[in-house]
């Protein structure tokens, strides 16, 4: 199936660059295929229309994980109101949404991210979506779908291993356990304030505040009043707002008083605009 909208504020270079998702992976005419549930997904961006092509049946799984039915605009519009340093961000990631992914996934993939590289994070999903999940073909490719946490359960610490995990072979393990036997249940995180689905998350081995805020910002729980604090945010909050000579000596506490200050229940948005802006530009 084939589906041609405009929509503002949208670049899938900005997307699926911005560190949010690992599944997307560019092609050399500069589109993007990736993997939604078991939904083989093409996103091309021509002149001012994008092009959806996959094997979906209708528009809805679109529809819902691009955020569409959210006014960018107006929520830019407010941001950009802050001060001269948020608008500088925003002109350069203008096109960014932060997609609704599915919420395991997430789980997963950030746990994976721990002190890691984009394209070995990558790898390593990729090589577990193999191994565990389904085989989808589309296209005259085989892709795979992300594994549930029953199949991802069939992996001992040891299979994990293999497929490159490194030390967070245990933390993945553990997790899967936790969430199959309802240690932590993840229907329920959708229903409580973000402070209470945070303190869930963080019951959940290799899930630390950063790892827990990601989950927040970027899993379907559509939690825009994080903001996640990695050495690039840091990085950027201290050039722009507390001036430290020595950015390492910089509170969390104190960059996060400032996102609350300044960005209120936008943070989320605004981080990624930041980020983006302060690792790219």
């Amino acid at each position: 199936m084939k589906l041609e909208l405009k929509i503002d504020n949208f670049e899938p270079k900005d997307i699926f660059e911005c560190g949010q998702c690992f599944r997307w992976n560019k092609e050399p005419n500069g589109s993007y295929t990736g993997i939604i549930h078991k939904t083989v997904l093409n996103v091309e961006k021509q002149g001012e229309k994008i092009i959806f092509s996959g094997n979906f049946n209708d528009k809805s799984i679109i529809e819902e994980y691009f955020d569409l039915n959210r006014d960018y605009k107006t929520i830019i519009e407010k941001l950009e109101k802050v001060d001269d340093n948020l608008r500088t961000s925003i002109s350069y990631g203008k096109g960014i949404r932060i997609l609704n992914q599915d919420l395991w996934e997430t789980i997963i993939s950030f746990i994976i991210s721990a002190n890691n590289n984009i394209p070995r994070i990558k790898g390593i999903i990729e090589r577990i979506s193999r191994e565990y999940g389904k085989k989808i073909e589309y296209d005259g490719k085989e892709f795979y779908s992300f594994p549930t946490p029953e199949e991802l359960s069939k992996a001992e610490v040891s299979d994990l291993r293999k497929l490159g995990l490194g030390f967070r072979d245990e933390r993945v393990y553990d997790t899967t356990r936790a969430v199959l036997e309802r240690k932590v249940d993840l229907k329920e995180l959708y229903n409580i304030p973000t402070n209470e689905a945070r303190e869930k998350l963080l019951e959940l081995s290799g899930v630390g505040p950063k790892v827990a805020d990601c989950i927040l910002l970027f899993s379907d729980l559509k939690r825009f009043d994080v903001f996640p604090i990695d050495v690039w945010v840091r990085r950027v909050m201290n050039e722009l707002y507390i001036h430290n000579p020595d950015e390492n000596k910089v509170n969390k506490k104190d960059i996060q008083k400032i996102a609350d200050e300044k960005f209120g229940a936008l943070q989320g948005i605004a981080q990624q605009y930041l980020f983006y802006w302060k690792r790219e530009a």
